[in-house]
């Protein structure tokens, strides 16, 4: 069974005590020198940009300027040039879809993965067989 000594019980409680006074004394010290993290509210609204769902739950850009202002009042759709239908695009959607399906090239950082890892293997295979003890 466990026995434990007034002498040993006494120790741990005296090392949890000074643990949690050390422990809560560098908590409360390190709000007055440090910022706090910002931390993601994940339950507002984010933006993302995904080909399997095409419409964000916000827009790109939230907060607009004059321009972008004076660029959503200034009339219908076909009024406007390709440049200003481009910025207009723009506030709503980070990327088009041929943007957000471009493909990228982390592929060959794979591919050159395998290979080392084979190369280190192939090594290693022929360094036991030539220089290793026969069983």
């Amino acid at each position: 069974m466990l026995h434990l000594t007034k002498r040993s019980v006494g120790c741990l409680l005296s090392r949890r005590a000074g643990l949690a006074l050390t422990n809560s004394g560098a908590r409360m010290s390190s709000h007055d020198h440090h910022e706090v993290s910002n931390n993601l509210d994940v339950s507002q609204p984010m933006y993302s940009d995904r080909v399997d769902t095409p419409l964000p739950d916000r827009p790109w850009k939230d907060v607009l300027d004059s321009t972008d202002k004076s660029l959503k009042q200034k009339g219908p759709w076909t009024a406007l040039s390709k440049e200003e239908k481009i910025a207009l695009y723009r506030l709503k959607f980070n990327h088009t879809y041929p943007e957000m399906k471009r493909p990228s090239h982390e592929w060959k950082t794979v591919i050159g993965g395998m290979f080392i890892f084979f190369g280190i293997t192939g090594l290693l295979v022929f360094w036991q067989c030539h220089y290793g003890v026969a069983g």
